[in-house]
């Protein structure tokens, strides 16, 4: 048979379940609550990750738009650049060195174009052409002394009113014999791709205004 337990140890022992039972459910909810706390963590870090990922794909997507912008507007240059510099038998446009790191392409690309702005624009034609351009305004010159000649022996051909009007306009012809010969100066500065500047038009109609005096004096 067993034996009676005092009350005393029986109250203790019950004071002592109830602790017991008290630690576990503390135990517990900690437990539950750290584990909590970590699958929380772990969501936020999946959450991150796939943030992150998605960053990525998004910044190699915009980083394969910029290189194709970048790849279409090296080629547009590049022809520019054989156009303009006459470079024609050159092939693709040059590739970047494997490991360079040149900067920004947009501002690369930027100074590319202006530098073939610059050399795309045309410049004054030279002073070794001077001599071709007096030529030109002494050509203008004689072409106009003889079409004025021309006109000048119409009018006495025909006589009468004609007689009278075209030495006038013989003689307005003759004058403007020297802006003729602007005309082949403009050719011949459009085939060196340059511009007829103020220095060119002065030899061309000083040229011109000589040659026409001369004639108009020894025709007299």
């Amino acid at each position: 048979m067993n034996e009676p337990v005092a009350s005393e140890t029986y109250t203790a022992q019950l004071r002592r379940l109830a602790e017991l039972t008290a630690r576990v459910r503390e135990q517990r909810a900690e437990a539950h609550t750290w584990y909590e706390r970590q699958c929380a963590a772990a969501e936020r870090a999946v959450d991150e990750a796939v943030a992150e990922v998605r960053r990525a794909e998004q910044e190699l997507v915009d980083a394969r738009e910029e290189q194709e912008r970048v790849d279409a507007e090296v080629a547009h240059l590049w022809q520019q650049a054989r156009a303009r510099l006459g470079a024609r038998r050159l092939g693709g446009p040059p590739v970047p060195a494997n490991g360079s790191a040149p900067g920004d392409p947009a501002v690369l690309l930027g100074r590319v174009r202006d530098l073939l702005n610059r050399a795309g624009q045309p410049g004054e034609l030279p002073g070794s052409v001077n001599p071709l351009l007096a030529l030109c305004g002494v050509g203008g010159a004689v072409l106009g002394y003889a079409l004025g000649v021309g006109a000048r022996a119409l009018g006495v051909g025909y006589g009468g009113d004609l007689a009278v009007g075209m030495p006038v306009l013989a003689l307005v012809v003759t004058l403007l014999g020297p802006l003729i010969g602007l005309a082949p100066a403009r050719a011949l500065a459009d085939r060196r791709h340059a511009m007829l500047g103020p220095r060119p038009i002065m030899v061309v109609l000083g040229a011109g205004l000589v040659t026409t005096v001369l004639l108009l004096t020894l025709g007299r």
